[in-house]
């Protein structure tokens, strides 16, 4: 597999990841409050969002090290 594919790969992993945090704090109709106090799409809100940012921050470091490995 090229750098080229990987840093995609990577860097898509990182916006899905974004997009998924972001996801874990839309307001949504269910059962149980989150600890954030509403009530949200992902009941582990705000640890879940937490969680996925870190994933997004280890796939877009992951991605800058490839990157700066040139070639």
């Amino acid at each position: 597999m090229s750098r080229q594919t990987l840093s995609f790969l990577f860097l898509a992993g990182a916006v899905v990841f974004l997009l998924l945090a972001v996801a874990t704090l839309v307001p949504f109709p269910s059962t149980t409050i989150s600890d954030l106090g509403y009530y949200t799409l992902c009941p582990f809100a705000p640890w879940s969002t937490l969680m996925l940012l870190f994933g997004a921050g280890v796939s877009w470091a992951l991605r800058r090290h490839i990157a700066s490995q040139g070639g």
